[in-house]
């Protein structure tokens, strides 16, 4: 009798742990989206960007939602602003481009890879990149240059902007949660 009360408890617990494992994906699927994967995945191979990186970005930036806009007037998907995008679209080669279509995924998920890449490129380090393409690259080149923010000019040790602070934590952190749901994504 006492074996069969344990069998009972046994599979109990094991149903318990099973329910809890497929509510938490369900949770993970829903929290953390992934819409447009296929630009994403498109465009990250392109830059040398991991997929899970760029929808960090994305969840950070806009929560997926295209047609967002920031109250500094940053649009889209990955929150480009006006200038940042014609200067990036001359760059790109794109010819006849309009700001007006920022909110296309392709255009906009284009833009804010080749972006990112670049400014890793030019930082040499993922967190000071991040800090650039949140707080502005002229910010960030002028912290770099000022020896109470920066050792070595390549670098930030201290961040001023709270904000910039908490935006390369809520992408790290976001990551490595989509390096998981990438993991688990349904095809």
């Amino acid at each position: 009798m006492k074996s069969k009360k344990k069998l009972s408890k046994f599979f109990k617990f094991i149903f318990l742990v099973a329910l809890l494992f497929f509510a938490g994906l369900m949770l993970i699927y829903t929290v953390f989206p992934v819409k447009h994967f296929d630009i994403i995945e498109r465009y990250a191979a392109k830059h040398g960007l991991e997929p899970a990186f760029v929808c960090a970005m994305i969840f950070t930036e806009s929560r997926f939602r295209e047609g967002a806009v920031s109250h500094a007037g940053a649009t889209g998907l990955m929150q480009i602003m006006p200038g940042t995008a014609y200067w990036a679209a001359e760059q790109m080669g794109i010819e006849n481009f309009s700001y007006e279509n920022i909110k296309d995924p392709e255009i906009n998920i284009s833009i804010g890879t080749w972006y990112i890449a670049r400014l890793i490129r030019q930082y040499g380090e993922v967190d000071t990149a991040l800090a650039a393409y949140n707080a502005g690259s002229g910010k960030v080149s002028a912290w770099l240059r000022d020896n109470s923010f920066s050792d070595d000019s390549r670098t930030l040790h201290t961040i001023p902007y709270r904000e910039t602070r908490e935006y390369i934590g809520r992408i790290n952190m976001f990551y490595r949660i989509y390096r998981i749901r990438l993991r688990l994504r349904r095809n």
